[in-house]
C-alpha cells in the first residue's frame, strides 16, 4: 500500500490540475482526486496507474459536470468582497495556472466537449483512450474535441499587430487596477475616457457612466481589489475582460482602445446582455 499512495502522490498534482480545468472549482477538484484515490486502494491489478487514474478523474469529473448541468446552480454573489479565508493560496494558483477567462468559455461547453477538449488538448489524452471515458467511438470524441476548440479559440477580426497591441493595454490596465496606483490608472486611460455600467454592476445610487480619466481612475482605485477576479478574453471577437470569481462569469468589459490607451468600457453584468456575448479565449 505504501508503494501505491507513493505512486498516487507522484500524481496528484497533475491530476488535481486536469480536475480543475474540467471542474472550475479547486474545492470539487480536490474531490475528484480524492475519489480516485479510494477507488485506486481497492483496485487490483492496475499496470499504468498514471492512466487509470487519469481515467478515473475524467470520468468522475464527467459525472459532476453532467449533475451539474440537470440541477439549478445556486448564485453567486455578484462581486464578492475578498475574505482573508476566503481564496487560499492553492486555489489562487490553481486559478492563475489555468486561466480564468480559459474557465469561462470552457463553462459554456457541453459536459462531453468540455471533457474531450482538456484531455486532449491541454493533456495530449489520445482519442482511443478518451472515448471510453464518454462512451463514444474515437471519431466522434475527436469530433467532440474539434467543436470545443472552435468555441474556447474562436477568431478575431483585429490584425495579429493589433491584437497584441490590444492585449498589452488590457493587461497593463488590469495590473494598474490591481495594484490601485493612480498615477499608473492615468498613464493608461485616454483623458477623456468613458466608463459604462449595467446598473447590476455598481452599488446602489452609482452613476451609470462616468467620464474624464480622473474620476475613471479614482472610482477603479475604489473597485480595483476585485480585479484579482478579472483576466483577459476575446469578447466580441475583440480585446476585453472577464470578471470571473471561481471561474463564474459575472462581469464582462467591452474596452475600446485607441493608441497605447482605454479609451472606455462598457461593463456588462445584466444576464440577458452577458448570455448574448461571444466570449473566446485565443490564447489559451
Amino acid at each position: 500500500m505504501d508503494e501505491l499512495a507513493e505512486r498516487f502522490e507522484a500524481e496528484r498534482g497533475r491530476l488535481r490540475g486536469l480536475a480543475h480545468r474540467m471542474l472550475g472549482s479547486a474545492a470539487e477538484a480536490d474531490d475528484a482526486v480524492q475519489e480516485a484515490w479510494l477507488r485506486l486502494s481497492r483496485a487490483d491489478g492496475v499496470d499504468n496507474v498514471a492512466a487509470w487514474l487519469t481515467t478515473v478523474v475524467a470520468r468522475v469529473c464527467l459525472d459532476a459536470l453532467r449533475s451539474r448541468k440537470a440541477r439549478r446552480e445556486d448564485p453567486v454573489e455578484l462581486l464578492p468582497e475578498p475574505a482573508a479565508d476566503a481564496d487560499p493560496a492553492g486555489d489562487v494558483e490553481l486559478a492563475d495556472s489555468v486561466g480564468r477567462a480559459l474557465l469561462v468559455v470552457l463553462d459554456a461547453l457541453g459536459p462531453a466537449e468540455r471533457v474531450a477538449f482538456v484531455l486532449h488538448d491541454l493533456f495530449a489524452v489520445p482519442f482511443d483512450r478518451i472515448a471510453p471515458v464518454l462512451d463514444r467511438t474515437p471519431v466522434a470524441a475527436k469530433k467532440l474535441a474539434s467543436r470545443a476548440r472552435q468555441r474556447v479559440r474562436g477568431t478575431s477580426a483585429l490584425p495579429a499587430a493589433d491584437l497584441a497591441r490590444h492585449r498589452r493595454v488590457v493587461d497593463a490596465f488590469l495590473a494598474a487596477a490591481r495594484g490601485g496606483d493612480l498615477d499608473e490608472l492615468l498613464a493608461v486611460l485616454a483623458p477623456d475616457v468613458g466608463r459604462r455600467a449595467d446598473a447590476a454592476a455598481l452599488p446602489l445610487g452609482a452613476p451609470l457612466e462616468v467620464r474624464g480619466a480622473r474620476a475613471v481612475a479614482e472610482e477603479t482605485q475604489v473597485f480595483g481589489k476585485r480585479a484579482r477576479f478579472a483576466a483577459p478574453a476575446l469578447v466580441d471577437g475583440a480585446v476585453g475582460v472577464v470578471v470571473a470569481p471561481r471561474g463564474r462569469l459575472l462581469l464582462a468589459l467591452a474596452v475600446t482602445i485607441e493608441g497605447e490607451r482605454v479609451a472606455g468600457y462598457d461593463v456588462i453584468a445584466d444576464p440577458v446582455r452577458l448570455a448574448s456575448l461571444r466570449i473566446t479565449c485565443p490564447w489559451s
